[in-house]
């Protein structure tokens, strides 16, 4: 049965909580109800076209509609829809995509693959891991986590737990103990310094400083994102993720990257650590590693963390897994997926059209005055606006401005992420220089428009 696009929109928050979202608020909302998509295109139900600037949720990395990914699950489909891989069953799509990461991930040495739902799967396997690695490195005292301040991890207990966005985490404390948050590298907002080689140190420092606060006999791990997403694409100082891992290093601390933004091509390489020649003992991964198509995310361990897993120790069992685990049609969509993003070198394409995008956005938004930076790396951008330049000053949340500047972009035909007072960039990752012309015409026309809600 076909509905006009108003039903829709009236149907889509009477029975539907959205994530993310405050329900009154929602309720009150008339939201984009979207129907089908092509390439870096969506379309509503009403038939108009929209483009794609935050990529799904950063994860349509080879774009809507691909045949090969619609095939791949197709046939799929036919074969084997479900079927566990708990105890000592496997399906051929799960057991070919672990060969495949291992392949991708050579470089970092990763030896073995643990699946799930997504990312928030991904990063509480890998807390979990940590701690059972320790029990049988026979340091069992080794519980405690460090993260980022702006982190995100996800939205499971243990990445709340993790996570540095204090606003995510006030409803839901107390949040597991254990875990402890220090400053980001974040070059436009830090009391410390201007100079990004210098801010990469003093970060780096307080990492240190924090672990010998806590005792690094009790520290399990460091977890953060190569590029932080949610906080805002805060892009760290070259010299920081270096600086991290001879830390971790010194004191024996896993070093955990989630990769589950950066993984598969976004942030200009193929994995973000690989950006700046670092190797996790352990990465998460998600989103991109099948661009969305079926839920699914990934824990990869190094040979260090595998080597745990060799003796007949008592606790060895993992008892820890998902019912959709290597789920067969998700694998099989990453297969097709991953083939993609290797053929079309779709990481050195991220790393072309994001340098010009941040270029092209420089130059023709940069000097609004509710402009306070652009910043990026690879296909991962932000735009932070701001109610006054020289004193870095925020908008509110409930600032009319910020809706406004969303509800004028719509207009325009573009979705793009307001997530707080930034708006984030994160298009599929086969976005040409001219889709970059597009959207940025598009901003410059929305910006005009809300100028006079602040006049």
């Amino acid at each position: 049965m076909k509905h006009d696009a108003g039903s829709n929109e009236t149907r889509a928050n009477i029975r539907h909580w959205h994530p993310m979202a405050a329900p009154r608020a929602a309720e009150q909302a008339a939201p984009l109800v979207f129907e089908r998509a092509e390439g870096v295109y969506i379309y509503d139900t009403g038939g108009r076209r929209y483009l794609d600037s935050q990529g799904g949720l950063w994860c349509v990395n080879v774009g809507h509609g691909r045949k090969e990914v619609k095939q791949a699950i197709n046939a799929q489909l036919e074969r084997l829809p479900y079927y566990t891989t708990f105890g000592d069953t496997s399906n051929l799509p799960v057991i070919e995509l672990a060969e495949r990461l291992i392949r991708m991930l050579a470089p970092e040495d990763m030896q073995r693959a643990f699946f799930g739902s997504g990312g928030s799967d991904a990063n509480e396997t890998a807390m979990k891991l940590a701690r059972q690695y320790w029990k049988l490195s026979g340091e069992a005292q080794r519980t405690k986590f460090i993260s980022l301040k702006q982190g995100y991890h996800g939205v499971h207990f243990g990445g709340t737990s993790i996570g540095g966005q204090m606003y995510l985490r006030s409803m839901y404390e107390p949040v597991l103990p254990g875990c402890f948050q220090v400053d980001t590298p974040w070059l436009y907002r830090n009391p410390y310094t201007e100079d990004a080689e210098e801010l990469g140190q003093v970060c780096a420092n307080l990492l240190e400083r924090e672990i010998v606060h806590q005792g690094p006999h009790t520290v399990a791990a460091f977890i953060a994102e190569p590029v932080q997403g949610a906080g805002g694409v805060i892009v760290p100082p070259d010299n920081y993720w270096p600086l991290v891992r001879e830390v971790c290093d010194k004191y024996g601390v896993l070093l955990i990257a989630d990769e589950v933004v950066t993984g598969f091509g976004r942030s200009g390489s193929m994995f973000g650590c690989r950006g700046w020649g670092v190797k996790p003992d352990m990465m998460c991964l998600a989103k991109g590693i099948n661009s969305g198509y079926i839920p699914l995310g990934a824990t990869v361990v190094n040979e260090r963390v595998r080597k745990a897993w060799d003796s007949d120790h008592p606790l060895a069992a993992i008892l820890h897994g998902y019912t959709y685990s290597g789920h067969p049609v998700a694998c099989a969509a990453a297969n097709a997926a991953l083939q993609i993003v290797e053929d079309e070198d779709l990481p050195a394409n991220a790393a072309k059209v994001g340098a010009y995008c941040v270029e092209k956005l420089q130059n023709e938004l940069g000097d609004y005055d509710v402009v306070g930076d652009i910043r990026g790396k690879g296909l991962m951008i932000a735009i932070e606006l701001v109610t006054d330049k020289a004193a870095k000053e925020s908008f509110t949340p409930d600032d009319p401005y910020l809706h406004t500047l969303q509800e004028l972009t719509r207009k325009e035909g573009l979705v793009i992420r307001n997530l707080g007072s930034s708006l984030i960039i994160s298009p599929p990752l086969v976005f040409t220089e001219e889709h970059v012309d597009e959207m940025t015409g598009m901003l410059a026309r929305a910006f005009d428009n809300a100028a006079a809600v602040r006049n």
